[in-house]
């Protein structure tokens, strides 16, 4: 099942394992089962403390447990674990077999102190970037707390019961029963959401915080860059952000970043926030600002207000908010988002094997989404409101030649049809004749570019037509004190190493904007 290569990386990541597990596997007489069989094979020739056992009971076949011995202690994958959730899976054994967690003893205590019996059910894809962040998460609550319990399945491989619950995107969390979530929560959200008081208990802290040199609104690769940049000048720095990681977390691939060939968004943002972690920067996580009072004179304090009711000081502002999908703002795309309206197809693709789709954008991502999901589902139709696709000529021919494709132009889509639980069509209008049309689908995938997360900053700095914030070469706004970069500025060519760029030259131009203000009297 696993290459050498791989056998022996495995090898030396299982070194850390100090305390006897052992694999107790579910299986019948199925390849998939066989699959697994191989797999769970290999990862216990790998280590002495870890044993297989083929006696396993469990109502998903195949399935597996991976079991503390003589301990309560246990996380439970249904499938294969390989793809992108193949780390999740030696994380849980290094887990289970008592290598400690990355996490603070403040964390641990927390979750240690979680009242009540959770039992989680995370439904992932293989090819989902953003599922194993969620499924490493929950796995640790349940090896930390026996009160947890948490199985990760392949929504893939258990066609009938995704449909069943009707799961419609990845990745999907269920709380004893009852959905819980969708889409990526990190660890932190997950306690804060079964912590009631954690709230609370965070906004106090935020308004104890001391004034900043200067604070960074933003954690993706503008406001990272921004934050290395400022702490190495020596002064007082602080980062909020809604997620760390920003847009960069739902990226697949990474290829462009000079020096580094090949990456995942997951795995990039991580490196973003260790390298920013490394510099003392106080990092405020899952907040979200909605206003910026000015300060009263040059030189003196802004106020940034937060959605929690918090607010925090400083004498300067670097603004790196980012963007977000742009939506089709038709009738029924918000009722049936995660039920048939998805933005993410090598997320959610797996679930509509053997279904009919459509991609909504004939730029470059919407074309390159038609062309993956070809591989999967039974039919993929492109709409594209223009006269003709956008996309790099290689990509288009790529889609012509697929048996399973349509392409649609000059189509304005004007509404997703559902049942009540899921999207079953969509009608546009065709732009040269106005006729109106419908089309019979299972899913819609919607990729028609960003829009900057500036709305609540109308009013405070001056935007363009677009909604991005204006700034000069420097990345000063029209605001004394403000800054900003990445892609919710005017900045041209929305690329991770313009945004990391322009993120040093805001901390930079802070930084001299600091340096002149008049000394304090």
């Amino acid at each position: 099942m696993l290459d050498n290569s791989l056998k022996g990386q495995l090898k030396a990541y299982l070194e850390r394992v100090t305390m006897p597990i052992e694999l107790v596997a579910a299986l019948d007489g199925s390849a998939k089962s066989q699959e697994l069989l191989g797999l769970l094979r290999d990862v216990a020739a790998q280590s002495d403390k870890i044993t297989l056992k083929l006696d396993g009971q469990d109502a998903r076949i195949p399935s597996f447990a991976i079991n503390r011995v003589g301990s309560d202690v246990s996380v439970r994958f249904a499938g294969l674990p390989m793809g992108h959730e193949f780390t999740s899976l030696v994380l849980a054994l290094l887990q289970v077999g008592g290598h400690p967690p990355k996490i603070t003893p403040e964390v641990i205590a927390q979750i240690k102190a979680l009242p009540g019996d959770y039992h989680f059910e995370t439904y992932f894809s293989q090819s989902c970037q953003l599922c194993p962040d969620v499924v490493q998460a929950l796995n640790l609550l349940s090896v930390i707390n026996p009160r947890i319990t948490h199985v990760a399945i392949d929504g893939a491989l258990f066609q009938a019961e995704v449909e069943a619950r009707k799961v419609m995107a990845v990745p999907t969390v269920l709380l004893n029963g009852a959905e819980f979530s969708q889409g990526r929560i990190t660890l932190e959200e997950i306690l804060a959401k079964l912590d009631t008081g954690a709230a609370e208990r965070e906004t106090a802290a935020i308004a104890a915080r001391a004034a900043y040199d200067v604070l960074i609104l933003g954690g993706g690769p503008a406001g990272a860059a921004a934050a290395v940049y400022a702490a190495r000048k020596g002064i007082r720095t602080g980062l909020l952000a809604e997620r760390f990681g920003g847009q960069v977390l739902d990226t697949m691939a990474i290829e462009n970043f000079i020096s580094v060939p090949h990456t995942e968004g997951p795995k990039f943002a991580a490196a973003l926030e260790q390298h920013v972690r490394g510099y003392g920067v106080d990092i405020i996580n899952l907040q979200r600002a909605t206003g910026i009072t000015p300060a009263a004179a040059p030189g003196g304090l802004m106020s940034v207000q937060l959605a929690s009711g918090a607010a925090l000081q400083t004498k300067s502002l670097i603004l790196s908010p980012g963007a977000r999908w742009r939506q089709m703002n038709v009738p029924g795309e918000d009722e049936y988002r995660n039920k048939g309206v998805a933005y993410c197809p090598h997320c959610d693709g797996p679930l509509f094997k053997g279904k009919r789709v459509a991609v909504i954008g004939g730029g470059n991502s919407g074309v390159e989404a038609a062309i993956d999901l070809a591989g999967i589902v039974a039919h993929v139709t492109l709409i594209e409101f223009d006269a003709q696709l956008r996309a790099d000529a290689v990509l288009q021919r790529k889609l012509a030649s697929l048996a399973n494709a349509t392409v649609i132009t000059s189509a304005l889509s004007t509404e997703v049809h559902g049942d009540g639980s899921k999207v079953i069509g969509l009608s546009y209008k065709d732009r040269v004749s106005e006729a109106m049309h419908r089309l019979d689908l299972d899913g819609i995938f919607v990729q028609i570019g960003l829009v900057p997360n500036t709305e609540w900053l109308k009013g405070t700095v001056a935007l363009s037509p677009r909604g991005e914030i204006e700034i000069d070469a420097r990345g000063e706004t029209s605001v004394p004190g403000v800054f900003a970069a990445g892609d919710a500025t005017t900045v041209p060519y929305k690329q991770i190493v313009i945004a990391a760029g322009d993120g040093a030259k805001a901390a930079l131009s802070a930084f001299d904007y600091l340096i002149r203000l008049a000394p304090a009297a």
